[in-house]
């Protein structure tokens, strides 16, 4: 069985490369859906009997890993160094450098790589991570996928 959370959150980037208007330091309003699989839990008499997770749970997690440290910072790639610099010289500011490009592609494959340790074996029943999708805009997403054996 496979469930979804959606969480979102606001956050700003650039991608310093970018041939067009990206380049240029900006925010998205973006959207990320956790998608979970694992066997339907089998408990009668508790809270999660009948579910693969609880989904306040499934929410917790992403907030307490990704959501939080991301929401409303500027997710900045190491190697731009000039807005590294400038961000460090605004006290105060919620500053994330990250070791990549902050991509929707390269954000999803980071959110996926944090929580995925996050979720195995909560409740023992062999869940998994299985995808984040993450929407730039209501247009443009990317999936991080669990890659099939």
């Amino acid at each position: 069985m496979r469930i979804t959370r959606r969480l979102e959150f606001d956050a700003g980037h650039r991608i310093p490369d970018h041939a067009s208007q990206c380049r240029h330091l900006h925010g998205h309003r973006y959207v990320l859906e956790v998608t979970l699989s694992g066997e339907i839990i089998k408990a009668d008499g508790q809270a999660v009997n009948g579910m693969v997770m609880d989904f306040a749970d499934v929410k917790r997690i992403a907030k307490e890993k990704v959501v939080d440290p991301w929401d409303h910072a500027f997710l900045v790639y190491r190697g731009d160094t000039a807005i590294v610099n400038f961000l460090a010289t605004l006290p105060g500011h919620k500053t994330v450098v990250i070791d990549v490009v902050p991509t929707a592609e390269n954000l999803a494959e980071a959110a996926f790589r944090i929580l995925d340790a996050a979720y195995q074996d909560i409740y023992h029943n062999q869940l998994r991570l299985e995808r984040v999708r993450l929407y730039e805009t209501p247009n443009c997403w990317a999936d991080a996928e669990r890659p099939t054996a």
